[in-house]
């Protein structure tokens, strides 16, 4: 990924934040046989197995033929995407600027393998249910499911686990513009109305240390 150093996100703790934050990625593989691209767009967690080991976790459906291709175990690529916006030149106190986006991204790049343990992928599904639900009032857990009825749910998925080998981030976020381009497309942002554009002026302004 092209990322200019001022854009660059190193920092291992915040890269792990972000991915937990934003965990319906695109998973983008390659089958063994070189064929073409394929992508899913699924939530995945994120799991810290032990000192500098990091692995996501997720299912697809069965009917969903691209689990062929993680069983390949051919590197694959998970897109993570955060608050991201058109920026206009308007908003810049600067006289000489160009229209721009911003954004916040991760690639994580790893080797896949399929779940071939049934206690695993329950494992899997359980624990992105409870990851989604925390924070209700009633959280959903499943308990109630009739038990045939959750194993032929189960069935009909394949669970799968992306060895991390490698994560990059892309915090584009205006730190390469002066405090007051910066103020002025936050308050645009603001103005908007939309609450992703006030996400994205909030992270702007942080970044900037506004």
């Amino acid at each position: 990924m092209y990322a200019p150093s001022s854009f660059r996100e190193e920092d291992r703790k915040v890269l792990l934040d972000f991915m937990r934050r934003h965990s319906f990625a695109a998973v983008v593989s390659r089958g063994g046989d070189g064929g073409g691209l394929t992508a899913s767009h699924l939530p995945l967690l994120v799991e810290e197995n032990g000192p500098g080991e990091l692995v996501l976790a997720g299912h697809m459906a069965r009917a969903n033929l691209q689990w062929r291709d993680l069983e390949s175990g051919v590197e694959v690529l998970a897109l993570f995407q955060g608050p991201h916006g058109y920026i206009s030149p308007s908003w810049y106190a600067s006289a000489q600027a160009v229209p721009t986006w911003n954004y916040m991204v991760v690639h994580v790049y790893g080797a896949p393998r399929i779940v071939e343990s049934d206690e695993r992928l329950a494992q899997i599904v359980d624990a992105t249910v409870a990851e989604n639900e925390k924070g209700f009032g009633k959280p959903w857990n499943g308990d109630a499911l009739p038990i045939d009825f959750r194993e032929k749910l189960l069935q009909a998925i394949v669970g799968f686990e992306i060895q991390v080998s490698r994560i990059e981030g892309k915090f584009k976020l205006g730190q390469n513009r002066p405090d007051e381009d910066v103020e002025g497309a936050c308050r645009a942002l603001e103005m908007t109305g939309r609450e992703a554009d006030g996400e994205l002026a909030r992270l702007m302004r942080e970044a900037s240390e506004l």
